[in-house]
């Protein structure tokens, strides 16, 4: 008799220490993922800044009678392509991080002919609210840079997690899957700068 209550109490002791166990795990990692999907909410802030400036900043061109229309044209779109590229931070797939980073780039790459194309128009070189603009998108474009480290630094930090014995287990039963990180495109490496300085 002592035997099987003993048992039942050893019992209901490893259970209480598993379910313990688990829900601390599982909360874990829920904070884990929230903070990650947080973090992105901060790295959609910063490419909408840039947005908003871009348009600000083809608003200041487009005052320059013979500006080249094509290239603010390219702008334009390569602006609406990036802001209807959107992803859910909850199901941050490597498919969806790529199509949103394809978009951005296109944007960039846009930018960057923009203001190479502003070379040939002193007056709207000087304009101070040009100048203004350059200078929020560069700042912006350094915040960017910092907010997508971070969230790579937590989202990576979660995707460890949920790898390493024990926590795997909860992981899989709880349905955590992995965040897709920000990553160079194939000779990213091998890209020019923006340069927001002009002589």
């Amino acid at each position: 008799m002592k035997k099987g209550i003993i048992a039942i109490i050893v019992l209901i002791v490893l259970a209480v220490l598993i379910g313990s166990w688990y829900v601390s795990t599982n909360n874990k990692l829920v904070d884990m993922k929230g903070q990650a999907t947080k973090q992105w909410a901060n790295v959609e802030s910063s490419y909408q800044r840039r947005s908003d400036l871009i348009g600000n900043l083809v608003k200041t061109v487009q005052g320059a009678a013979d500006f080249e229309r094509t290239t603010l044209s390219e702008v334009i779109e390569a602006r609406a392509k990036a802001t209807s590229t959107t992803i859910d931070a909850n199901n941050i797939t490597p498919e969806q991080m790529a199509q949103f980073q394809e978009a951005q780039a296109g944007l960039s790459s846009a930018l960057s002919r923009l203001l190479v194309t502003v070379e040939r128009y002193p007056d709207l070189k000087a304009n101070q609210n040009f100048l203004e603009l350059q200078s929020q998108l560069e700042g912006t474009e350094n915040r960017i840079n910092v907010e997508r480290n971070r969230f790579n630094d937590l989202a990576g930090e979660y995707n460890i997690k949920i790898q390493q014995i024990p926590t795997n287990i909860v992981a899989s039963l709880a349905n955590f899957d992995p965040m897709a990180l920000f990553t160079s495109k194939p000779g990213a490496e091998n890209a020019p700068d923006v340069n927001f300085e002009f002589n």
